[in-house]
């Protein structure tokens, strides 16, 4: 899957966050460091969402943008 993310220089580094994700985000001392940060971040958001959903009763809706 690929997801956006934001990317912003800080006086410490880097921070990156994943708009399609709320609440999801990371940070590292480089780009590249925060880029795999927020990978492990996007891949541990999805799996507490996918344990917090796994019973549920699931739908796809199409929405006109």
């Amino acid at each position: 899957m690929k997801y956006k993310v934001v990317l912003n220089k800080t006086d410490e580094g880097y921070s990156v966050h994943c708009p399609g994700l709320p609440g999801c985000w990371s940070q590292g001392e480089t780009e590249a460091e925060a880029i795999e940060n927020i990978k492990d971040a996007v891949t541990e958001y999805l799996a507490a969402l996918y344990e917090s959903i796994k019973n549920a009763d699931i739908r796809e809706i199409d929405v006109a943008i």
